[in-house]
């Protein structure tokens, strides 16, 4: 039904920045919600960052500032800007896709992992 691919995880130094991207293909619907959540070892997996198809954002407090995440809806993907990046943001992220259709279910992509460490 639908396929989320994202990109742009890697290993940074405290302070460093990364890109994540995600695109998502298939039945997306033109109303919808893409975003990111991540999890860490032994943490509950977070809502960090998400973008409705009108635009309106939401960021976790822990993020606010330094974290930005945008969208390009022809092309059907989302961008977090990530940048003075800590330690505390290691973590796997995985992109999701809420549609609005069936209440509380995601799509999600494969997660890429993000290091943050000197």
């Amino acid at each position: 039904q639908v396929q989320l691919v994202e990109s742009g995880g890697g290993l940074v130094q405290p302070g460093g920045s990364l890109r994540l991207s995600c695109t998502a293909s298939g039945s997306i619907f033109r109303i919808n919600r893409m975003g990111w959540y991540r999890q860490a070892p032994g943490k509950e997996r977070e809502l960090v960052a998400a973008i409705t198809s009108g635009g309106t954002t939401t960021y976790a407090d822990s993020v606010k500032g330094r974290f930005t995440i945008s969208r390009d809806n022809a092309k059907n993907t989302v961008y977090l800007q990530m940048n003075s990046l800590e330690p505390e943001d290691t973590a796997v992220y995985y992109c999701y896709l809420d549609r609005y259709i069936s209440s509380g279910y995601n799509y999600w992509g494969q997660g890429t992992q993000v290091t943050v460490s000197s």
